[in-house]
Parts: structure tokens; sequence; C-alpha cells
């Protein structure tokens, strides 16, 4: 029996999916990445292979209100480095969200969250964040009946488990 069954260009398609880190309902930022992780990576699909790039794309709005629990806007320190002796640059993470928004902090929790391989620029690629609420990617968007379907983190195992089924 040949490997390629049910490998389709259709299967490989992308589709878009939408996160609002507005609303109440929403989780942290570490489990909110590690989820956005498995959009990107394709795991959700059944022809997910690690070594084919079969992923999603995420639209994140509202990056300005993401939750973080505890002190960590105050202690987590973002490290970088310019290669000279000595250059060793720090920023916490609240300095980070004033000097360039919520949308880099997700970015780079989600980056942490990927696998190291030469796939992974590819697939952050597909990560689009915005501070507010509004954005260019509306046509894109999963429509069901007419609406279009956020995935709100309850509702987000559920649908995972429909498009597996």
């Amino acid at each position: 029996m040949s490997q390629t069954i049910g490998k389709t260009r259709l299967a490989y398609s992308r589709a878009w999916h939408h996160v609002s880190l507005a609303s109440p309902s929403t989780p942290s930022l570490g489990r909110l990445a590690s989820r956005i992780a498995v959009l990107l990576q394709g795991k959700h699909k059944p022809i997910w292979d690690p070594s084919t790039d079969c992923g999603d794309y995420v639209v994140a709005t509202g990056c300005n209100d993401m939750l973080v629990t505890g002190k960590k806007k105050e202690q987590k320190l973002y490290y970088k480095q310019t290669t000279r002796p000595g250059a060793l640059k720090s920023m916490n993470m609240e300095s980070m969200m004033r000097k360039w928004g919520g949308g880099e902090v997700l970015k780079r929790a989600v980056r942490g969250m990927l696998p190291k391989n030469r796939l992974r620029d590819k697939r952050l690629d597909r990560l689009k964040v915005f501070e507010g609420e509004a954005h260019p990617y509306k046509t894109n968007l999963i429509k069901f009946g007419g609406r279009t379907r956020r995935i709100e983190p309850e509702v987000k195992t559920e649908v995972l488990k429909q498009m597996s089924i």
C-alpha cells in the first residue's frame, strides 16, 4: 500500500486561524504560545510529518492586552548580544512591550516553542500579530455559515478534536 494516500493538495492547504488576546477567557502567554505553535507546525492535521511544512496561518489580535502571571512583566529578561565583548544587553518584558509592543513578546514566546530547525523561520512568518483588533486578513479567516469563526481557548481543543476525526 502506498504511503501517499490522503496526502493531496487539499490536505496541505493552509487555513487561517484568529486568536483574540483581548477576550477575558484567553490563557496566559505560555499556554497560548504553545497552542499557536501547534497550529503553525500543523500537528493538528492528520497528515502531519516532522519534515514537511503543513501548518496554518495564525492571526493574533489585541496583543497589548496579553495576560502574564506573577511578576513576569518586571522580572523576565530578554537578552540581545551584538557579538562584541561586554555588549550583552538585557531588557525586561515591561520595557519590551513599551518599545516594540506585545506582539514581539508573543513572537519570541512562540519562537522558543517551535523546533529549532530550518523550518522555524518559515513557520514563524505565518504568525501575524497586531496590537489592536483591526487587521487586513479578515477575508482569509475561516468562515462557517457566513460568520468568521474565532478560535477561543476552550473551543480550540474541541475544534482540534473535530479536525482530527
